[in-house]
């Protein structure tokens, strides 16, 4: 007697996705549900989605990225989940991959997927991101996002978890003003988390730490190798490091600020 089939329910947080959001939403067309996060689009991507008879699209403001995907994640009529970013693409090879495993009733709770990033149309294939992995399947019964992270979140997952064979596109730089901002932002997020852990700012370290971010991703993780593309993703993710230490900073003198404003 074969095992009933388990339904899947998409999940996408998207904040101006036109362009990339058409290709995500199609390549999960085989989900039970589909369900979009969006945090207040302006280019069109709520229009777009709202169009869809098939996707349910819910705004809601963005503070972080883990409050985001923790309010998209309560919204799954299903157990079993696939979160998606709005730049990643199930291929046909990986969504055959990921059916398989859901309908055989299987005993890990979430799966990591490994990730080919896309350098606009190119494969970037070094530059750190080689051996790059994330949950992208999992159980809702079995599985959180940690309140410890604002970006780069973290998935707590209770059971044991398994990796699939296929990879997930990502088209992770679309051009450079978007990386950029992007770098930017998950920056200030990582200064965040810093600040509320109580970490301190140093000079030393907003010197050393992006510096080391750039040698590591273009020498050790052979960015070399991608040429131009490797470079310019080095540069950025650097840039990102420095923007964490910048934004301490700020974070820290405005604390200070306040401080001495209550002072009696």
């Amino acid at each position: 007697m074969t095992e009933p089939t388990s339904k899947i329910t998409a999940l996408i947080i998207t904040y101006n996705e036109m362009g990339y959001i058409e290709r995500c939403i199609e390549s999960v067309s085989f989900a039970d549900e589909i369900i979009v996060v969006d945090s207040y689009s302006s280019d069109g991507t709520y229009e777009y989605l709202k169009s869809l008879d098939h996707v349910k699209v819910l705004q809601h403001p963005f503070e972080n990225f883990t409050l985001q995907k923790s309010f998209a994640l309560k919204q799954a009529s299903n157990d079993w989940v696939l979160f998606l970013d709005s730049d990643e693409v199930v291929s046909e090879n990986l969504k055959q991959e990921i059916n398989k495993t859901v309908q055989s009733n299987p005993e890990h709770a979430a799966y990591w997927f490994y990730r080919k990033f896309m350098f606009k149309k190119e494969v970037l294939r070094f530059s750190g991101w080689q051996t790059d992995k994330n949950f992208r399947l999992f159980r809702k019964s079995k599985a959180k996002f940690s309140d410890e992270k604002l970006v780069h979140e973290t998935l707590e997952v209770d059971g044991s978890t398994g990796i699939f064979k296929e990879k997930l596109i990502h088209y992770c730089y679309k051009n450079y003003d978007d990386y950029r901002n992007k770098m930017l932002k998950y920056g200030r997020l990582k200064a965040k988390e810093a600040f509320y852990k109580e970490k301190r700012f140093n000079y030393l370290s907003m010197v050393l730490k992006p510096s080391w971010k750039f040698f590591n991703h273009y020498l050790l993780r052979f960015g070399i190798l991608d040429g131009k593309k490797g470079i310019t993703i080095s540069y950025l993710n650097a840039l990102g490091v420095l923007e964490r230490y910048r934004e301490l900073k700020r974070l820290e003198k405005k604390n200070e600020l306040v401080y001495y404003l209550v002072m009696p």
